[in-house]
């Protein structure tokens, strides 16, 4: 990610002030296009708050629509019982920072908040995570923005993963499951052959509780009651890789 790093500060500038934790509506720039909204989360209370390692950026599944927005002086979005955008603050602790933002398959849009992160905190190894329906958008972006990202972490994946092979992509790869998501469109058969065909790293995840239909985001599915668990063992296997591309 050093190039990558070089390329973009040179564009955006000299790494900005670090903000106060919680959430903020950040904006990245986009050229001649307008500046993206993206949710910036930050938690504070452990030594690297000020200087982040690792960078993630989070798209909810569903409909993928989390339109960040600030409305009387407050960040609001959508999506907010999404796993991952549930999950955000864990995501954000320790050496890492997390970016929300809109589903997406556009390359520009990522690289532009992987630009903005960079030139807020400095080198960054950056992962791009989806959860359900917008695991279709990770497998897309795997291709384009490989070598990049420093990986892409697909979670309850679309069964599109049983056919994706990462085996050529420079950047690093893991699926996400749980044992017993029983959402017909996200099968733990299809994680699990994608991982016996093509080698990926895959995590199992056990245990919380389903009260939801199936694919519900507060189902198995969406990990729910073990939200943390699986928060920290992805941030494990994102700390335990190369932290540079």
């Amino acid at each position: 990610m050093n190039r990558l790093f070089a390329i973009l500060l040179a564009v955006c500038g000299a790494a900005g002030p670090v903000r106060a934790a919680g959430d903020e509506v950040a904006h990245a720039a986009m050229g001649d296009r307008p500046a993206l909204p993206y949710l910036l989360t930050l938690a504070a209370g452990s030594p690297q708050f000020d200087k982040p390692a690792y960078g993630v950026i989070l798209m909810p599944g569903g409909l993928g629509a989390l339109e960040p927005r600030v409305v009387m002086g407050r960040p609001t979005f959508r999506a907010g019982v999404d796993f991952l955008i549930r999950s955000r603050v864990w995501f954000a602790t320790g050496p890492f920072v997390a970016a929300s933002t809109d589903a997406t398959s556009d390359p520009g849009r990522i690289l532009a908040i992987a630009a903005d992160l960079m030139n807020r905190f400095g080198p960054l190894s950056v992962y791009a995570i989806g959860t359900s329906r917008s695991t279709e958008a990770t497998m897309r972006l795997a291709a384009p923005l490989d070598g990049r990202m420093s990986g892409f972490v697909h979670t309850s994946p679309m069964n599109a993963i049983a056919a994706f092979d990462p085996r050529k992509l420079t950047s690093r790869h893991l699926i996400v499951m749980h044992k017993l998501d029983t959402c017909r469109v996200t099968l733990p058969s299809s994680s699990e052959a994608a991982h016996r065909s093509f080698g990926t790293e895959l995590i199992v995840m056990e245990g919380g509780k389903s009260e939801v239909e199936a694919c519900d985001p507060r189902a198995h599915h969406g990990y729910n009651g073990i939200e943390r668990e699986t928060v920290e063992r992805i941030k494990a296997w994102i700390a335990a890789g190369k932290s540079e591309r």
